[in-house]
């Protein structure tokens, strides 16, 4: 006679359990089993069809039966010219989407020949200065066909005006143009930390884009709300959740109080969601969160289109989980983080590369991290039906945990006076903090296992060769900069940056036309970011620990 379950959890008691945390690495407590009692009360109603409100199964009813993510490696190193050349290597190995990393000094709105930027250009990313950088760097790439992707926040409206001005000198008007700008800024204030201005007026920067991408390019997604660093930081899957998409409802409040109508810009919107190494914990992340923006858009905002419901999102697996130790062990850690992405139902999907903890992959290294994304697709057999573990009463319990996780932070961040306020208040700074810490009191104590790090760390200790940047590039962007200063027309240049400057001392005028004239003036990143500094001043952060 088979036991029922109560029989089964007597003899469950009696038994011997593993002396290890029973938990997500989030540090929510995982049960022995889950049964059909675990399931939402109306399954239906809170599970769904694929491509059905509330989107838990999938955005598209066919899912990857119609149509697979799209394959997009990060890719920016050097100058221009050797990135452009890592892109027509990765469109020649079947990659589907270019992803851009920018350097830091990019990044942090500095030109190359700024003392800061000394010994950083081109290290992390790609150095771009200029319009004449963007339009090398994708040189003889089709942009009305490739759909490319741009991580930067803090300057992303000039990076934005360099690319459509770019595009333009290769006949590709703007509305022609697909893909995807960063450009979340509340996040950096968050998590990644790069910022050109204070919060309110980079706040104003961000809406002004939103507003012009609205209405001049209906293909493009103007901002990738990132729980990606978010995760990276430190922070719980729960956090990464709701902090994420708190912050996409802020950008959403901000442009319907500018006047735009919701339907009109809210099927642009995108996401981008780490896929950390808890497998479970991470697909009931991508579910919940599906589930919560249909809700919050239809229900708060008032959205008709169902295209407004929709979350589509990008999923990079997790650096944080990559170790220096026994590198070729994170080619497994990658494969299984981009499962749990697929299986969450993700848009498109970027694998690390193994040797990323120790400097930029290599070429080998890069190609793995594609074929892993091939493999998963053509020959695992978990595209052929979709949401295959929906029902599950593991997963759908943890989705209902991640929804209910995620409410709890919307409270405490309303009472605070919303995401801005709370930021400005370092609330979501010090949660992560936290979060961060006691995550690494755990590794350190050897409660949670790394292997290779705190546990089976014999062997495999072998030299992995790395991609090494030639510092003669960083003189190679400094000299192309200036020789660009001296060739161009520099009262227009001074022209463009004044009407800059006098646009963003007006609230209520949108700065993409004057950032438009300064890129085809060919005004550097850094001498833009100055004119605005000019009206808006800097930022210094209060340090959380």
């Amino acid at each position: 006679m088979p036991l029922t379950e109560q029989e089964w959890r007597e003899a469950y008691a009696a038994a011997p359990e593993r002396d290890v945390p029973f938990t997500t690495l989030s540090g929510e407590p995982i049960e022995p089993l889950y049964t059909a009692a675990d399931l939402p009360a109306d399954p239906q109603a809170a599970i769904g069809l694929p491509g059905q409100y509330p989107f838990t199964r999938g955005v598209y009813p066919s899912m990857y039966r119609g149509r697979l993510w799209t394959m997009r490696q990060f890719a920016g190193f050097g100058t221009p010219e050797e990135t452009n050349e890592r892109f027509r290597y990765l469109i020649d190995h079947g990659q589907t989407g270019l992803s851009t990393a920018f350097d830091m000094p990019s990044l942090m709105g500095h030109d190359s020949d700024h003392p800061r930027s000394l010994g950083e250009v081109g290290r992390e990313g790609v150095a771009v200065d200029t319009v004449e950088d963007m339009k090398t760097l994708f040189g003889g790439i089709d942009l009305g066909e490739a759909t490319v992707s741009m991580t930067i926040n803090a300057p992303a409206p000039i990076m934005l005006a360099y690319y459509v001005v770019a595009a333009e000198a290769a006949g590709v008007p703007a509305d022609r143009l697909g893909g995807t700008i960063q450009a979340d800024i509340l996040k950096e204030y968050i998590a990644q930390k790069e910022w050109c201005f204070p919060i309110d007026p980079a706040m104003r920067f961000l809406g002004d884009m939103i507003e012009w991408c609205a209405g001049n390019m209906p293909r493009w997604h103007p901002v990738s709300i990132s729980g990606y660093h978010i995760r990276e930081a430190g922070a719980t899957a729960a956090q990464e959740l709701a902090f994420t998409l708190k912050d996409g409802l802020t950008y959403v409040e901000q442009a319907v109080e500018r006047g735009l109508d919701v339907d009109d810009f809210a099927p642009r919107l995108s996401f981008f969601f780490n896929a950390q190494i808890d497998f479970f914990e991470e697909i009931a992340k991508y579910r919940a969160a599906r589930r919560i923006w249909a809700r919050e858009l239809r229900q708060t905002f008032g959205a008709k289109s169902p295209r407004s419901w929709l979350m589509r999102f990008h999923t990079q697996t997790a650096g944080v989980s990559l170790t220096a130790q026994q590198p070729l062990n994170n080619i497994v850690r990658t494969a299984i983080e981009a499962l749990a992405g697929v299986l969450g139902g993700t848009q498109s999907l970027h694998t690390n590369s193994y040797d990323e903890a120790l400097a930029l992959p290599t070429e080998e290294a890069v190609r793995i991290a594609l074929r892993t994304q091939q493999i998963i697709a053509h020959e695992t057999g978990v595209t052929n039906t979709i949401d295959p573990l929906g029902g599950s009463y593991f997963v759908e319990a943890l989705t209902d945990k991640m929804e209910q996780k995620a409410y709890e932070y919307f409270a405490k961040i309303d009472e605070l006076g919303g995401m801005v306020q709370a930021v400005k208040e370092s609330y979501p700074q010090r949660e992560i903090a936290d979060a961060s810490f006691e995550l690494q009191g755990e590794i350190d104590a050897g409660r949670r296992v790394v292997v290779g790090v705190n546990a089976f760390t014999e062997g495999d200790e072998t030299q992995t060769p790395i991609l090494r940047i030639d510092p003669a590039l960083e003189r190679k962007q400094v000299d192309r900069l200036q020789s660009v200063r001296a060739g161009r027309d520099a009262n227009a240049v001074e022209r463009s940056l004044v009407a800059v400057s006098e646009t963003a001392a007006k609230p209520d005028a949108n700065l993409m036309p004057p950032l438009l004239d300064a890129a085809r003036a060919c005004a550097s990143e850094g001498e833009i970011i100055s004119a605005l500094q000019k009206v808006w001043g800097s930022y210094t952060e209060t340090p959380v620990y």
